[in-house]
């Protein structure tokens, strides 16, 4: 596994063993249990998991994600720090670290911004350009069903567009920021907005970032 990855990745485990399995999220519906019973599934049950992306299969993804959720939770946190069986394509590292980086980076802040004494992660420049680096990869991805332009910029003018229209917005932060927020974050990023305010409004307000 990447190095990003796998840090992120124990992140995550650590911090689900310390808040427990009932604890909030910023994941709609979902307590901490719910979110490692997800991150699981995603590595483990590939014939379920496409349920996220493919409407025919999400009835059978909910169906095992709330299989897992049943699971003794310590064995949920277990089986996200030992990673992905020894045949998945995860174990590969270019996998890994595209598909891995961000998945774990932000549901780790799920877990953390959802708790009433969290307080921001100092990252350093390095992983904060990683960061950027998948950003830029799926910002249109994220952004495509947005109710306004949008485009996405770091703090030294580096820019992505998001969604191309009109009005356009401007969201400027640090690429952990910009990305929680392009996921559908948007309340708990910590980001500036410009343009009309009408355009700010609808797009905080909007479901439609995000995959």
């Amino acid at each position: 596994m990447s190095t990003f990855a796998k840090r992120e990745r124990l992140l995550l485990a650590d911090l689900l063993e310390t808040v427990g399995p009932d604890a909030e999220t910023l994941c709609e519906g979902w307590r901490t249990r719910d979110l490692a019973a997800h991150v699981v599934v995603r590595e483990r049950r590939p014939d379920a998991a496409g349920g996220a992306l493919i409407k025919p299969l999400a009835a059978r993804l909910e169906k095992v994600q709330a299989e897992y959720a049943a699971k003794p939770y310590q064995e949920l946190i277990q089986l996200i720090r030992t990673g992905p069986p020894r045949f998945s394509p995860f174990q590969l590292k270019q996998i890994d670290e595209a598909a891995n980086i961000v998945e774990f980076y932000v549901h780790t802040e799920d877990v953390r911004r959802a708790q009433p004494d969290w307080s921001p992660r100092e990252l350093d420049a390095v992983f904060q350009d990683a960061l950027w680096s998948r950003l830029e990869r799926t910002a249109r991805l994220v952004g495509r069903g947005v109710p306004t332009g949008l485009v996405l910029r770091r703090p030294d003018g580096q820019t992505a567009v998001a969604h191309r229209g009109t009005p356009v917005v401007t969201a400027t932060g640090e690429a952990s920021e910009l990305l929680m927020f392009v996921f559908g974050r948007q309340s708990a990023a910590k980001v500036e907005l410009d343009g009309e305010e009408d355009a700010i409004t609808r797009l905080h307000e909007s479901r439609q970032l995000g995959i």
